[in-house]
């Protein structure tokens, strides 16, 4: 551990000076991108947007409701087609001028333009106008009811109108405003080092009606990808908050300094077939390569139980999951449905009379260690299945499972989740194939009608009896985290949902 900790200190110089009073340094595993909530895609980087640096017109209860935040009160009118938010008065951005309605709309309006690139643009598909009547009032009108509040609406943080408005919506990826941002939240922005540190300071004027300012005087955001450096990091104590792999848990809790955080993410991993090329488009074919998968022994060896096997889309912390149907691990049920279907097994394997071998090749991100896949391959080896396996860095993972020819036969991935369920429309509806991180070529009008008409139960019970994804385990979120650190809940809401009132003991305290 001590050459870990010196590796610690080389890639946590910017923690290395005596440590500011109520500071928590927040190891990040990537940079946190531009923070504009307007393009933001990572995870933590939307959550430091949310919770941190800006405001949302609404925010969700540890009961996932959504509550007032920006936008103080709301009323609905027209059958629920109009949607009418009043804005807490006072509310300023941290260079002086006053957030308005101006800027709500001006946020929806950009986020709806393609030009823009807005993540989760499809979400606002339905929203026909937002308009200003006042500098305290926003009106929304939808193209159809609405049955709740949307849920885009607590998850776009409004940026401010004022620095961005004279940008053309395709040049705000370049724009100087996303490498120092200027917010409205609980939270300043005070500088930024590349692939170093974001550090933010408490505003001291929040708004009491927005909860007051937070307890912490600063937080350091720390760009740290490697797993020994961030538990070198905690043990040191240079580091406050830090996600670690499973199988280091029990060496976290062994620190008396220490805690493990294990708390439900909306996070599913699957293995995503290519059901527009041959002979992935068969159902019954799908079923019988996940049936030969043993998805238990995945989550105990490679999760080290913080996960549960999934059986679709939703995991079942949230919510709206509904029961679907389980596909057991069964190799010799595998290996008879093949048979069933024309596969004959030989020395090379499955093959159809006179056809190609059933072989394949599963894409992943990485360079590195592979052990998910590599149990993958294992499994389906057992069962006379080839299945081989390339590492891509990211950005060419992306263009071969997004672009117009989808050149892959399966992806393993990551399936970051919504509390809306938005994410079941860019994964199964099939309009919108060419949409960004849309991987699965599935077709299905059923699912497509039920899309529409927000029956997400249909949804999941459809793709959870034609696979065209094999479902592999829904994870938790595990974090190491000094006991110093008081007032966090982690839940579905994300790691920094209580930010605000994060406190730290001081040293003499601790004990």
């Amino acid at each position: 551990m001590r050459r870990a900790g010196v590796v610690a200190a080389l890639a946590l110089a910017a923690c290395a000076e005596p440590r500011p009073p109520a500071t928590v340094f927040y190891a990040s595993g990537a940079e946190l991108q531009p923070l504009n909530p307007l393009l933001t895609v990572l995870p933590l980087a939307k959550q430091v947007e949310r919770y941190a640096l800006f405001l949302t017109l609404a925010r969700y209860d540890r009961a996932l409701v959504p509550r007032p935040y920006l936008a103080r009160s709301w009323s609905w009118g027209d059958g629920r087609r109009v949607l009418r938010l009043a804005l807490v008065p006072g509310v300023r951005w941290h260079d002086g001028a006053p957030t308005t309605a101006a800027d709500v709309v001006f946020t929806l309006e950009a986020a709806r333009d393609p030009a823009t690139g807005y993540p989760r643009a499809a979400d606002l598909a339905c929203l026909e106008r937002a308009r200003a009547p006042d500098p305290l009032t926003v009106v929304l009108r939808f193209c159809r009811p609405q049955a709740a509040f949307p849920d885009v609406l607590t998850d776009l943080a409004i940026a401010p109108a004022h620095l961005l408005a004279g940008i053309p919506h395709a040049a705000l990826r370049t724009a100087a405003f996303n490498r120092h941002p200027v917010g409205n939240g609980p939270f300043r922005f005070v500088s930024h080092r590349p692939d170093q540190r974001w550090v933010f300071a408490a505003d001291s004027t929040f708004p009491r009606a927005l909860g007051g300012p937070p307890a912490l005087r600063r937080l350091v955001i720390v760009i740290v990808n490697d797993a020994a450096t961030k538990l070198a990091g905690l043990v040191t104590g240079e580091l406050d908050v830090a996600g670690i792999p499973a199988m280091d848990a029990g060496l976290v809790r062994r620190d008396a300094s220490l805690r493990v955080m294990d708390y439900p993410l909306l996070f599913t991993y699957g293995l995503v077939w290519n059901t527009g090329r041959a002979p992935f488009g068969d159902p019954r074919l799908r079923r019988a390569l996940t049936m030969a998968l043993d998805r238990r022994r995945i989550v105990a060896a490679y999760l080290y139980g913080f996960g549960v096997v999934a059986d679709g889309p939703v995991p079942p912390w949230d919510p709206r999951a509904v029961p679907v149907p389980h596909v057991p691990f069964d190799r010799a049920g595998a290996e008879a449905l093949l048979d069933s279907l024309g596969w004959r097994a030989g020395p090379d394997g499955w093959r159809r009379k006179g056809g190609r071998p059933l072989a394949f090749t599963i894409l992943t991100v990485g360079s590195a260690d592979n052990a998910l896949e590599q149990m993958i391959q294992a499994d389906f080896r057992a069962v006379g299945v080839r299945a081989g396996i390339r590492q891509l860095e990211l950005g060419a993972f992306l263009a071969r499972a997004t672009g117009a020819a989808r050149d892959y036969d399966a992806l393993v991935t990551g399936i970051p989740g919504d509390l809306a369920l938005g994410y079941l429309r860019g994964l199964f509806d099939s309009r919108l194939r060419q949409e960004p991180l849309q991987y699965a070529q599935y077709v299905n009008p059923a699912v497509d009608r039920a899309l529409d008409a927000g029956d997400f139960g249909a949804v999941q019970r459809i793709v959870a009896r034609e696979l065209p994804i094999t479902f592999l385990y829904h994870a938790r979120g595990l974090q190491g985290m000094s006991r110093r650190l008081l007032g966090v809940v982690m839940d579905l809401r994300g790691e920094l949902a209580t930010l605000r009132r994060w406190h730290v003991l001081p040293r003499e305290r601790e004990r």
